[in-house]
């Protein structure tokens, strides 16, 4: 995406402090590698040295920056790295706007309801009664099951299903593979044998909710199994049915949640943790990595390990399996002196 350097000042809310805002730059690069026709940044003073040899055609700076290398444009923003990152969402969008309407390759169901301004891409499936709101682009193969309630500018990419009932607001966000729906893990044993028990509930993700590749989120027993808004799930997640997740949660690759837990709100789950069915985390609780949630967590805090604990108690416990360690080889060493002792 080109853009002129007074023009991408304005966009950013900045102070074009030295260079030519006529000039354009169409990329982005790290300092030592930019050229320029490159947009940079610098927000550390670790970086000086790059930052004084740079050959970008643009830098964002932090205030008190005054002077850079001759010819490079300086832009003065508060925060650099985030004014950045505000023009690659800028630069995301523009690559991923679409035509409205409908594939002549995809099957839309007569009663379905498509806004005039969504798109639905190539052999995509749209069921009975499925409603897709204004601006949501259906990305190439996806299934919107039966009843389905997709909100406002949503993107569902490659390959999604979103099976019957489920409901999501605006500006949800699935990756491609992602499940919304399939039947929670749900059996009786009755007479020898394993009975699925019916999964007749379904699934809801509230707005700006994000999930990634091959995500899976089943539905409810009966109700439903919610995600609250602004939450951000990575790949490879499993997501059990009937568990309640809070809002603005982090929720981390291969981490799995088991069913009917109850997640509170702004929490963090790192990668490959569980956390054991119908346990509660409170709000603002952090789970460090690999870490298993066998029971409640009730306060805030950050928890790790298998059980989690207070990442204090964990930290002591490692202390104290290192001495361990050590003592016993010097038991063994002192056993072996008795045994010396006695034999001779």
């Amino acid at each position: 995406m080109e853009l002129r350097i007074d023009a991408l000042t304005a966009l950013v809310g900045g102070k074009l402090l030295a260079g030519d805002g006529t000039k354009s730059v169409s990329g982005v690069a790290g300092l030592a590698d930019a050229g320029p026709a490159d947009l940079s940044f610098f927000n550390s003073v670790g970086y000086r040295k790059q930052f004084e040899a740079t050959r970008a055609g643009a830098v964002l700076v932090t205030p008190g920056v005054e002077k850079g290398p001759d010819g490079v444009a300086l832009i003065e923003v508060e925060n650099p790295s985030y004014a950045l990152a505000m023009l690659a969402r800028e630069a995301e969008e523009a690559q991923q706007r679409f035509e409205p309407g409908v594939h002549p390759t995809a099957w839309v169901a007569d009663d379905a309801e498509v806004a005039a301004g969504a798109a639905v891409g190539a052999h995509a499936v749209v069921e009975s009664g499925a409603v897709i709101g204004e601006g949501t682009g259906i990305g190439p193969g996806t299934v919107v099951g039966r009843g389905v309630k997709v909100g406002r500018d949503c993107r569902i990419m490659a390959n999604v299903t979103v099976r019957d009932g489920c409901i999501l607001g605006d500006r949800v966000v699935l990756q491609p593979g992602v499940v919304i729906g399939s039947d929670g893990y749900g059996y009786e044993y009755v007479d020898g044998r394993h009975e699925r028990i019916p999964q007749i509930g379904i699934v809801v993700l509230e707005d700006e909710v994000e999930v990634g590749a091959n995500t899976t989120i089943d539905r409810a027993r009966f109700g439903k199994t919610l995600v609250g808004a602004g939450t951000k799930i990575d790949n490879l997640v499993q997501v059990a049915h009937n568990v309640q997740i809070g809002k603005n949660c982090l929720i981390v690759a291969q981490a799995g949640i088991a069913g009917s837990a109850r997640i509170g709100n702004n929490v963090i789950i790192a990668a490959q943790s569980g956390v054991n069915g119908h346990k509660e985390i409170a709000d603002g609780v952090q789970v460090g990595g690999g870490s298993a949630v066998y029971r409640s967590i009730h306060e805030a805090g950050r928890y790790m390990g298998t059980p989690a604990r207070p990442v204090k108690d964990e930290m002591r416990l490692w202390s104290a399996l290192e001495k361990l360690v050590a003592t016993t080889r010097e038991v063994g060493r002192l056993r072996k002196e008795v045994d010396s002792l006695k034999g001779g």
